[in-house]
């Protein structure tokens, strides 16, 4: 397998800048995911990677070789696209064999590498049917097994999943990691659904208007957005931002939102004053008798073992809580909300960028 280095690397179509000045390192064997909504660049980005588009600017090194302007064919990579793609005048085993033939591999060996991948991929019982019969579970593994008997280098999978019900999504995103943990392939992965993307990533780049806004592990990503487009992309319910102004002075341990003390990580540089925003998760929410922030309940949602409730402060702002089950939060309640200090962020509300973001004690680059 093989590391991917992209230098600077930027796509433009006409006047249309679809992806700006990105620089990332997939590491030797990870599954890396490029995560954002439609039209961010993500899958310009994995294009550019596989060669199927070449850059404006920039380079592409694929295990320390300069691909940038190599064709698709020249670079040893493996393809799964979103529409499955498969011969449908050949049957299961004719398909994944196809890409060995094509490159005069001989028969007996083509037979061994697609039995190992079948087995691999638990399909061995498929291999004499038709694709036009296969399921979405099963085509999208024929797909994969199509890719993987390459044995490329790196593997570029393009919402592979996008196709599925939620079902098979989920059972997929398990299989897919789990043939990952088995094969340690280098692996560049597009979706916009964030669950996938937190169930599969050992890194995530979430991108945004062709910019890759952060990049990191998921844990990392969740609990400390580096923006306010990073915290209400990720996250289900996304996190709530309540705006405040303040000049906030080094060694600060809380910040006043509509005449309510809320404590905070403590500040380590002094914030002019300026238009600011305190970011908080649902789960990081809770209801309390002497809770500062006081609010109105407009109303709970019931999931089985928690419950989402919404409600609103009197300045106006909308916030969602999740909380258990058994929490007292009926239509038309009046309640006083406690944040977890440590799990609070600060963003600048005309970059957006994070000032502090939540369980971290320094500050971001660039403030």
């Amino acid at each position: 397998m093989a590391e991917i280095r992209l230098e600077h690397l930027q796509k433009r179509f006409g006047d249309f800048t679809a992806v700006r000045d990105t620089s990332f390192t997939v590491s030797d064997g990870d599954f890396f995911v490029l995560l954002g909504p439609s039209g961010c660049g993500k899958t310009t980005t994995l294009r550019m990677i596989a060669g199927l588009e070449l850059p404006s600017e920039g380079k592409i090194l694929l295990d320390g070789e300069d691909v940038t302007f190599s064709r698709a064919s020249h670079r040893d990579i493996g393809f799964v696209f979103q529409l499955f793609a498969l011969y449908p005048h050949m049957n299961v085993r004719e398909n994944i064999g196809f890409p060995l033939k094509c490159q005069g591999v001989g028969r007996a060996e083509i037979k061994q590498r697609v039995d190992e991948v079948g087995t691999l991929l638990r399909i061995e019982h498929l291999f004499k049917r038709s694709v036009a019969g296969l399921s979405g579970g099963d085509s999208q593994r024929v797909a994969l097994g199509r890719a993987i008997v390459r044995r490329a280098k790196a593997f570029m999978m393009d919402e592979p999943l996008g196709a599925l019900d939620t079902e098979f999504r989920h059972l997929m995103c398990i299989e897919l990691r789990a043939l990952h943990e088995r094969i340690h392939a280098t692996t560049v992965y597009v979706t916009h659904d964030q669950n996938e993307a937190m169930a599969m990533a050992d890194t995530i780049a979430v991108m945004n208007a062709g910019v890759v806004e952060q990049l990191g592990p998921p844990m990392e990503v969740y609990e400390r957005p580096a923006s306010v487009f990073v915290a209400d992309f990720i996250g289900s319910p996304s996190m709530n931002f309540l705006p405040f102004e303040a000049a906030l002075t080094r060694g600060a341990e809380a910040i006043r939102i509509g005449g309510a003390a809320l404590a905070v990580p403590t500040l380590r540089e002094d914030v002019s004053a300026r238009p600011l925003l305190c970011g908080v998760r649902p789960e990081h929410i809770r209801i309390a008798d002497d809770g500062a922030l006081r609010a109105e309940v407009l109303g709970a949602e019931y999931l089985g073992s928690c419950q989402i409730v919404t409600l609103t402060t009197a300045a106006g702002i909308t916030l969602r809580a999740k909380l258990d089950v058994n929490a007292p939060a009926a239509r038309g309640d009046h309640v006083g909300l406690h944040f977890d200090a440590a799990a609070v962020s600060l963003f600048d509300l005309a970059s957006g960028r994070a000032l502090r973001t939540a369980r971290n004690d320094i500050a971001l680059a660039g403030w």
